[in-house]
């Protein structure tokens, strides 16, 4: 159970001690507020996760990681039980504040059941997607399975927990009820705790409830709360992601070895680590009244987040990583794909076997030039399929706009994206293969030839992964989370200015104009202009105006000239003009040569012609 927790005075706290457990590595931070008010990132430790077997205790991953951060900062954290030390004391040991998040375990793992899978089951999906869930099943009447193929798939699921919707106010009974008993005939059990009854939250028409009630009580631990789709023309996704949140700290983390400690140790609840990551996405894009877009890759999945007139959404990618998952991404992008963004020739079996030994061998990194190159295509893939996947959840809600009956809904065959990308502020960038990148101009080239922004957006990558943290921290002290996340976690890499369109290569694109500097882009070029970062740190900003020739848009309408404060970064003011949507070149020679005028531009190094891809 939730432990209770003493309430915070945000004006009295002076350190933040916050931890993030993941699958492999538990990460330490300490934060401490600075002679002028501001709070900063002191020092960081880590060490490795130990929910597993030998040791089953996560605590004392977490007390090795604050073991690291003690000898770098020099003071006592830690009590002689190991144990962190709240609040500060007089002679300056301890903190005020200890939080922490976790994926451990594999994170939350959840199945969602719907009457429609395009509306209350895709509602109840991004309710669980949302509040930090990987969705293993998502299961509706209209799924295209026979009844006991769903009873059969419900067995072979072992979920956290079990989200259950459909139905507006009032309406459809009899369809959840089915669903009830097919339920009941699965009789699925929970990933953990192999005595304990698997967490069913219901979330649909609450006239069905008592139905479903007398079905499921005394076999699952049902609980009820309001409709997330009361109507076709609202959704109502708070009531469900608390109660989600609720039934990860109930049931997931006091069957996790050590968790039931750690509880005890923290200052608040502990969140799931993608559920803290949309928290900070949320707060800043509050606090700065941008649209904001996120992706963290990692080994095995990718989580996308975007922000967009205040509507938050984060999708899961579950087959879709860097390691453990690399082949899923080969599979679905296909060896040519990949291929395309290689600037160097290879052969195709070549890069297959490098992928299949990254896969088996999946905490090995890049040893040579091609080798990170390789990788670097695969992201790519990996964050464009991500975020395609991203685009489809992101939308308008499916049967209402154009409908005027009950048949028409069911015609309907798309919504309207909540994805503009004129509209985009930021781009945040995170995972190792963006935030550990030798090069910075990299990172930045790789989410351009993924993510494909338009108009003018400013990117960044996160530093060292201290986002999960901050998460959990801007629920409580929302001022300290955003001076570390402004200042010590996000890396600025520079505007990105790229006008929609296509035209005949080399014709003129876009001019430039800033003081007394003009200078006209051709098409399918890249330029970088310097425009850096200031003395503390912060991005230099300058005003232009950028003028795209009468086949291009950058906002304003074709042709039109747009004059604004671009902010700089530790790449520079980046003028893509290589077309949107973007497109490489099909003749071999003429992509080869397209990629190595990029990666010049960028200053990006490239291997030698004769160098080509090996296996590991």
């Amino acid at each position: 159970m939730s432990t209770a927790k003493m309430p915070i005075d945000p004006n009295q706290v002076r350190s933040i001690l916050a931890t993030d457990c993941g699958s492999t590595t538990t990460k330490a931070i300490l934060i401490e507020k600075q002679p002028d008010g501001a709070y900063r990132l002191i020092c960081r430790g880590e060490a490795p996760t130990t929910v597993e077997a030998p040791f089953d205790d996560v605590t004392i991953g977490v007390t090795n990681a604050i073991r690291e951060v003690e000898e770098l900062r020099g003071r006592r954290l830690l009590d002689d039980s190991g144990k962190p030390l709240t609040p500060q004391q007089e002679d300056g040991s301890g903190v005020d504040l200890y939080l922490s998040t976790s994926s451990a375990g594999g994170g939350l793992q959840m199945t969602v059941i719907g009457v429609v899978k395009r509306m209350s089951a895709e509602s109840a999906q991004r309710a669980a997607l949302g509040a930090g869930a990987i969705v293993i099943d998502v299961l509706a009447t209209d799924d295209g399975r026979k009844d006991f193929e769903r009873v059969e798939r419900l067995r072979q699921l072992r979920p956290d927990i079990l989200l259950m919707a459909g139905g507006t106010d009032g309406g459809t009974v009899i369809h959840l009820v089915e669903m009830a008993e097919m339920l009941l005939a699965a009789d699925p059990r929970p990933r953990l705790g192999h005595n304990t009854k698997l967490p069913v939250i219901y979330a649909g028409n609450p006239d069905a409830y008592p139905q479903v009630a007398e079905i499921l009580n005394g076999h699952f631990d049902l609980r009820q709360v309001p409709n997330l789709r009361p109507t076709l023309e609202r959704e109502n996704l708070g009531p469900a992601r608390e109660a989600i949140h609720e039934v990860f700290l109930q049931h997931v983390m006091q069957q996790a070895p050590g968790y039931s400690k750690l509880l005890n140790w923290t200052s608040a609840d502990i969140m799931s680590t993608p559920n803290a990551v949309g928290k900070i996405m949320q707060t800043i894009a509050e606090q700065q009244g941008i649209n904001l877009l996120g992706v963290d890759i990692g080994g095995a999945t990718t989580d996308v987040f975007s922000v967009f007139d205040g509507h938050f959404t984060r999708t899961v990618s579950a087959n879709l990583g860097m390691s453990y998952s690399i082949c899923n991404v080969l599979a679905e992008a296909k060896i040519d794909r990949i291929c395309r963004w290689l600037p160097f020739s290879v052969e195709a079996s070549d890069v297959r076997n490098q992928l299949r030994n990254k896969m088996i061998r999946p905490t090995t990194i890049p040893q040579l030039l091609t080798d990170l190159l390789l990788e670097q295509a695969v992201c790519r893939e990996a964050l464009a399929l991500a975020f395609e996947h991203h685009k489809s959840l992101a939308r308008d809600l499916f049967g209402v706009a154009q409908a005027k009956n009950v048949g028409q809904i069911f015609e309907q065959k798309t919504s309207k994206s909540l994805i503009n990308m004129l509209d985009l502020d930021v781009i945040v960038g995170s995972g190792g293969v963006l935030s550990h990148a030798p090069l910075r101009a990299q990172a930045a080239l790789m989410m351009l030839d993924a993510f494909q922004p338009e108009g003018f957006t400013l990117l960044t990558v996160d530093s060292i992964f201290m986002m999960p943290q901050l998460g959990v921290l801007s629920t409580l002290h929302p001022e300290a989370a955003t001076h570390v996340f402004q200042r010590d976690c996000l890396v600025y890499l520079g505007t990105c200015i790229a006008p929609i369109g296509v035209s005949r290569e080399g014709e003129p694109c876009v001019a430039v104009e800033w003081e007394d500097r003009q200078d006209i882009v051709p098409f399918g070029a890249l330029r970088v202009y310097p425009l850096g970062l200031n003395s503390a740190g912060e991005p230099e900003e300058q005003e232009i105006t950028v003028t795209p020739s009468r086949a291009f848009d950058l906002g304003a309408g074709r042709g039109r000239a747009v004059r604004r404060v671009v902010k700089g970064g530790v790449v520079g003011l980046i003028v893509d003009a290589r077309g949107r949507p973007l497109q490489l070149p099909s003749d071999p020679n003429a992509r080869l040569y397209c990629l190595q005028e990029w990666y010049r531009t960028l200053n990006i190094p490239l291997p030698q012609q004769s160098q080509t891809v090996v296996e590991a």
